[in-house]
């Protein structure tokens, strides 16, 4: 049985289930998924400059309007729940939590918890936060003692 930490900050779509089921071949895979509601002004602020770096600016403008704080949290239970059931319904073992604050910090305290074998951060792009090297896989190397693998969703969040 192979453990793995999934780092995700929106519902998996069925693509990205299908990519996180099959990394291991035949073997079965236990995953216990860490989802951080959307974050503060400073997060709202990065996003949309990712997505004027990918040339959408309808995207950049729209994130005024995206959830934060308390109702974020009420849509992070909902994609938690869908990304949990549809890991179970590919045959994954799954279970999950909210992160809300120190992410990396919850990160690390779950892949000793559970003695995990490898930690996947699938997120969209964030060419900010990447360029710095601060974006979650980057920063989660230094941390949790385990292979850090990064990959990108398959939908806009």
């Amino acid at each position: 049985m192979f453990t793995s930490v999934l780092m995700i900050e929106k519902a998996l779509t069925s693509a990205d289930v299908e990519f996180v089921t099959t990394l291991h071949g035949e073997e079965p895979v236990t995953f216990h998924v860490l989802l951080q509601p959307r974050g503060d002004q400073a997060d709202r602020l990065l996003r949309a400059i990712d997505d004027i770096a990918l040339g959408e600016l309808d995207e950049a403008v729209r994130e005024g309007g995206t959830p934060e704080g308390e109702e974020a949290r009420s849509v992070g239970e909902r994609a938690l729940d869908v990304s949990l059931q549809a890991l179970r319904s590919a045959g994954s073992a799954a279970q999950g939590r909210l992160v809300e604050d120190h992410p990396l910090d919850a990160l690390k305290g779950l892949v000793a918890e559970v003695s995990a074998d490898e930690v996947i951060v699938l997120t969209d792009p964030h060419y900010v936060e990447e360029f710095f090297h601060r974006d979650w896989a980057s920063r989660a190397r230094h941390k949790v003692g385990v292979p850090v693998l990064k990959l990108f969703s398959h939908s806009k969040a």
